[in-house]
């Protein structure tokens, strides 16, 4: 039977037997089976601090919090994931909210469809999870530029998170519209001024289930400028938050990352001796947070795919629970950075973030239970010692079997039947290229041609952001990166020939103190022979889905030949009977490219590993006829495989 699938095995034994008791004891007091958004409509105190612990609404409460982003999970699948929450025995739900998904484009701003924040924390309520809201402007989380939207750096003289005033008056103007949202959703609404507020609608006027904002994120970790922290608590607070506010750092970035008027609390995977205690040292007689306790961890192309043990990690939990402390779990459940909004890390080196962001945690990135949920659901249940709701149904994957992409065009062919290119004489970024409203282009890849006479070396002077096939006419010469930045250049027949550099953006860094220099595309110039290159000719390849409809309808598509070696786009066609199911797609055979089904950009593949299949949401294919489109950089197979069961890659356990 079902109940017996989900059911952890009786026999095991609880890791920590001693705190069992410990809890039992502990249980009564921490029963909030009552203290749920819907149960205190109508409130007016909210989250509070009073000494050591929280009360919500005059009453004591703990926060056992679990991370979930609707940017990275199909909007069908929201309330199964916030269900399975519940049922782990969590009463929290934090999420942060990606400023480049929302603003696009300056001052055009988008709360619809799967970016509709309204409808999420709304439907959170409904199933009875409080909310603490992470608006950023900054988010880190593996998300492009940490969720800061590119356009803002095509003024040169950017300081992103600090109080110059370029970024603050776009912050300004983000924040205006974001708060809109927000601000009636707030638990305690009750609690601010109406005079000014006559746009909140009555209905919200009775309180939501947001319970605590965080004031930017690990400004600890960068701390440039000691006025900026104040500056974003009091763009929150002008524009209508009453909650409760939080910081949120690692321990060496905690007493940089605090601002008055905001409780402090700690990241970390690994509890060191003494770690909560040093919450103590930072703000005297607060209640203990745990804002980002790591179940897992993300994994970069070209390495492992990192798990972390299951046992180590609810030891660790029970061991901050026995505390006192709050925590949450980051992540409860990952999901898929889609399209191109993958992040980076750059610390010795250059390293992109995957597709998949299934961080190994509780949930899988097609939202399926691990052992980290039963172990977790066991540890939470004794503490609030009531019988918790059944884990939901699981959602069945899909096999389709062999799909064959059986037409192409070369990439050389859609130029000049889609594309326009844009002349300059210098190499011009992409941020900086004149397009999307004079916002620049923020994804995806850029073709910069020019033309030369003989050969010689080419030499980048490390320009390529982040990385260029190098063609002459349409034949291959090779590759330019952080770490080959010289390439020879055949010498041909007499007479001009054209140098074509095709630069993918594969995700800008979001941690650390290089945000600033994030530009790509090549930001710089080219040398050929010591010369440098000009008069470029720009194509714009940002693949968004004006183009990918465009493409379809071009003249040029053929037979895919035995063999063929792009930049090419490929398609075929994936047939379903009966009601689509998730699945997974695997592209043994292909080298780096991009997938689209339907339109929807499934994001980057990449032979180097770990990944080696995409995850396609089942709400993202229909019965009938669904469309697969493949951008192959290189060597393309013949067809992809749709199989029901994800391989992330070779493992490597954290350490």
């Amino acid at each position: 039977s079902w109940s017996c699938r989900v059911r952890w095995n009786e026999e095991d034994t609880f890791p920590h037997q001693d705190l069992l008791l410990t809890y039992l004891l502990l249980s009564s007091r921490f029963n909030w089976s009552e203290l749920t958004p819907l149960g205190l409509w109508g409130r007016t105190l909210g989250l509070q601090t009073e000494h050591s612990q929280f009360l919500l609404e005059g009453m004591p409460f703990r926060i056992f919090g679990g991370s979930m982003h609707y940017f990275r999970v199909p909007r069908e699948y929201w309330e199964d994931r916030m269900l399975k929450m519940k049922a782990c025995g969590l009463n929290t739900l934090t999420t942060y909210v990606p400023w480049n998904l929302h603003e696009k484009e300056r001052g055009k701003f988008d709360f619809s469809k799967n970016l509709d924040l309204r409808a999420f924390l709304s439907l959170a309520a409904k199933n009875g999870l409080w909310v603490i809201l992470r608006p950023g402007p900054y988010i880190c989380s593996e998300w492009d530029l940490g969720g800061l939207p590119s356009w803002l750096l095509q003024d040169p003289e950017m300081q992103l998170r600090t109080t110059y005033k370029g970024f603050t008056e776009a912050v300004d103007a983000y924040f205006d519209h974001l708060m809109r949202v927000v601000v009636p959703l707030q638990a305690s609404t009750a609690l601010f001024p109406l005079q000014g507020w006559e746009w909140l609608p009555r209905a919200y006027k009775k309180g939501g289930p947001i319970i605590a904002v965080q004031v930017e994120n690990e400004y600890g970790s960068y701390a440039k400028d000691p006025n900026y922290m104040t500056y974003v608590k009091m763009a929150l607070l002008n524009r209508g938050i009453v909650e409760l506010l939080m910081t949120s750092d690692n321990k060496n970035g905690l007493s940089f990352g605090l601002v008055e008027g905001a409780l402090a609390t700690v990241n970390f995977q690994k509890l060191e001796p003494g770690l909560l205690k040093y919450l103590d040292t930072v703000q005297k007689d607060q209640p203990k947070m745990v804002m980002e306790y790591w179940t897992g961890w993300f994994d970069n192309w070209g390495g492992p795919h990192y798990v972390f043990d299951a046992d180590e990690m609810v030891n660790t939990v029970a061991s901050v629970l026995k505390t006192g402390a709050s925590i949450n779990l980051y992540m409860f459940h990952g999901g898929t950075n889609f399209g191109f909004m993958n992040g980076a890390l750059e610390a010795d080196e250059y390293k992109s973030d995957v597709t998949s962001y299934d961080y190994d945690a509780v949930l899988t990135e097609a939202g399926d239970y691990t052992s980290k949920f039963f172990k977790l659901r066991q540890l939470f249940s004794m503490i609030i010692g009531q019988p918790l709701p059944l884990p939901p149904m699981i959602e069945s994957k899909a096999s389709y079997g062999a799909i064959l992409l059986h037409q192409y065009i070369s990439l050389w062919d859609v130029l000049p039947a889609l594309l326009q290119p844009i002349k300059s004489e210098f190499p011009v970024n992409m941020e900086n290229l004149q397009l999307n409203d004079s916002i620049g282009q923020p994804y995806g890849y850029v073709l910069y041609e020019t033309v030369i006479f003989g050969g010689g070396q080419l030499h980048t002077r490390d320009h390529v952001r982040d990385r260029a096939q190098v063609f002459v006419n349409t034949m291959y010469v090779g590759e330019l990166d952080y770490n080959t930045v010289e390439l020879s250049i055949p010498e041909g027949q007499q007479g001009f020939r054209q140098l074509r550099l095709l630069v993918e953006n594969r995700g800008r860094v979001n941690y650390g103190l290089t945000l600033n220099e994030q530009r790509k595309g090549l930001i710089g110039d080219v040398f050929l022979n010591k010369t440098p290159l000009r008069n470029f000719k720009i194509y714009s390849l940002e693949m968004k889905p004006t183009f990918m409809k465009s493409l379809q309808r071009v003249s040029g598509w053929s037979t895919v030949p035995d063999y063929f070696v792009g930049p090419a786009f490929f398609r075929g066609r994936l047939w379903i009977e009966h009601q689509p199911q998730d699945t997974f797609l695997k592209l043994q055979g292909w080298e780096k490219g991009v997938v689209f089904v339907n339109g929807q950009n499934l994001g980057r593949y990449w032979k180097i590993g770990p990944q080696e299949t995409l995850y396609l949401p089942g709400p993202w294919l229909r019965r009938g006829g669904n469309e697969i489109v493949i951008f192959e950089e290189r060597t393309a197979g013949r067809i992809i495989q749709s199989v029901d069961i994800p391989y992330l890659g070779r493992t490597q356990y954290v350490d």
